[in-house]
């Protein structure tokens, strides 16, 4: 005799719990293993960005606890050129600065967008590592469209088209572009 009633309803309700637990478990290995293959790539992004935009050093990224990467922090190891390989809060905030933007280009390498919009992003930095950061900008700038609020001289002269808002008269804001294009 088959069973009816609460037992078949029960013994399908325990089938469908065990299915679903199979399907969680399957869903985070893949994401287990898709995650540390990109985190290997942007690891080896974060290096080069790093490396280009100091002029020299050490950068790296790494999990804190290797075993359980979608559950553990990311530690950001950085050695600019000339100094001792330290935590990244002991630094001055241009060096923190051109790290996170190092971060950030590693992962726009890793995954590229069609645009991007940037806002003071390189506010913190000195001039010579404005000049780093806007030269890779410019380079980088040949696959992703970039949008960048600034008022930093030297990022300005990387741009291919400036845009700026004057106000001429009191409450009366006006808008002037410029395309340096032709000018480079």
């Amino acid at each position: 005799v088959a069973p009816s009633g609460p037992l078949l309803e029960r013994d399908d309700l325990t089938r469908a719990s065990e299915d679903l637990q199979a399907l969680i478990t399957d869903l985070l290995g893949h994401m287990r293993t898709v995650f540390t293959e990109q985190f290997t790539q942007l690891q080896g992004y974060f290096e080069e960005t790093f490396v280009r935009l100091f002029g020299g050093g050490h950068g790296e990224i790494k999990l804190e606890n290797p075993a359980d990467p979608l559950n553990c922090g990311i530690e950001i190891i950085v050695q600019p050129p000339g100094k001792k390989r330290q935590i990244l809060s002991l630094f001055s905030g241009g060096e923190r600065a051109l790290t996170a933007i190092g971060i950030l280009f590693a992962m726009l390498k890793l995954r590229p967008t069609p645009f991007c919009i940037l806002d003071e992003i390189e506010a913190a930095l000195d001039e010579a590592n404005i000049n780093n950061f806007a030269a890779y900008l410019k380079e980088f700038s040949q696959g992703t469209q970039f949008v960048v609020v600034t008022h930093r001289k030297g990022t300005m002269e990387r741009c291919d088209t400036l845009f700026g808002v004057a106000m001429e008269e009191r409450g009366v804001s006006s808008m002037v572009s410029v395309s340096l294009k032709d000018y480079a």
